[in-house]
């Protein structure tokens, strides 16, 4: 709990109070945002904006989770490391892509192919380390099968043997993994809304995590009775700690970026968000609730698929002026900060509903 505490503290300080330092220092090298053409016109005012602030939420949980266990004397746990392992990762691959799009001066970064084989690498690399690494009790980070509430509920990999087991496991996590970043990717439009709307993600899974933690298979029950709803869940607290570390991140970044902003996190902070929310998902054996969890991004990605297969459909006809769906919004001449606000509200939404259907399943046994 201490560590939760201090490394949220500290990670909170380091986005609040340094950000500013970013923001000066990538307007100076040069590191500003480009626009798409086909987009909005009202972005064109923030042509020129630093990006890549991903940079900085990345240090932060960097600087809260490393520094806490520092002072604290204690290592951090395999599953910590691998969620921390995963931002970095993918954070890697949209930095690749946003520093691709300075250096041409153009919106356009990695080709598509080259930024879904760097996701790839890095989803594999994160499935196999996943799967490994038992405890004492011989439970690993992330249960081999597809679960609801708990360890693979829905289906065991486990019976199909170990090789394919871990194979089956793979594509499975890769599969989240790729379409929650792609997904926060894309709700990356406007000035805050992804910041916000992640925040409110994060914060449900420090919920849930933590009522894990405290009703775990592992630790002593003063009611036996309560045994049979029990979570096997290794290092539920470190998870709580890393939601809660990533939360207090955005908070400070959110200061800076949100309407008017004056910092973009760019691909390098939406694909290494939506990597840890992939891999609490996945290490709390909630990764089918993500879905609700994380309803805003299901939407909004949705909204760009149902607009592509519309139009090609009927030959360049559109359901929406713009896709994501926000953008429709700002076209049809909604503020930004209400589009924002209102988006928030509904990602806030969705985070409770997601809570909610994960401790009514405990009741319900």
């Amino acid at each position: 709990m201490r560590i939760l505490l201090l490394g949220s503290a500290l990670a909170l300080g380091f986005s609040l109070f340094l950000t500013p330092l970013f923001i000066r220092l990538f307007a100076k090298i040069g590191w500003g945002q480009f626009i798409r053409q086909d987009g909005p016109k009202t972005h064109y005012v923030k042509r020129g904006t630093p990006t890549m602030g991903g940079i900085v939420i990345l240090l932060a949980v960097l600087f809260g989770f490393f520094g806490a266990h520092l002072i604290e004397g204690r290592m951090p746990s395999p599953s910590g490391l691998l969620v921390i392992g995963l931002m970095v990762g993918l954070g890697l691959v949209g930095f690749l892509d946003d520093f691709s799009k300075v250096r041409r001066q153009q919106s356009l970064g990695l080709s598509p192919r080259g930024k879904v084989i760097g996701q790839l690498a890095v989803s594999v690399a994160f499935a196999w380390g996943a799967v490994s690494f038992p405890d004492e009790n011989g439970v690993t980070p992330a249960a081999q099968g597809i679960s609801v509430v708990r360890g693979a509920d829905l289906l065991s990999f486990v019976q199909w043997g170990y090789w394919a087991a871990v194979v089956a496991f793979a594509v499975w996590a890769t599969l989240i993994i790729v379409g929650t970043s792609n997904a926060v990717n894309l709700t990356d439009g406007l000035d805050g809304l992804a910041s916000g709307a992640t925040i409110l993600v994060f914060v449900a899974y420090v919920m849930i995590t933590f009522w894990q933690f405290n009703q775990s298979c592992f630790r002593a029950f003063p009611d036996e009775d309560v045994l049979y709803k029990c979570y096997e869940v290794r290092d539920s607290l470190e998870l709580t700690a890393v939601a809660a570390i990533v939360a207090a991140s955005l908070i400070g970044f959110l200061w800076w970026n949100t309407s008017p902003a004056k910092i973009f996190m760019g691909d390098t902070g939406s694909l290494a968000l939506g990597g840890g929310v992939a891999a609490l998902a996945l290490f709390s054996r909630t990764e089918v609730l993500l879905p609700i969890v994380g309803g805003l991004f299901v939407i909004l990605t949705g909204s760009v698929i149902l607009q592509r297969l519309y139009f090609k459909a009927t030959g360049g006809r559109r359901i929406f002026y713009s896709s994501p769906l926000h953008h429709h919004y700002e076209i049809k001449g909604w503020a930004e900060v209400t589009i924002v606000v209102r988006f928030w509200l509904i990602a806030g939404l969705f985070a409770a509903v997601g809570a909610g259907l994960f401790y009514l399943e405990w009741l319900s046994r």
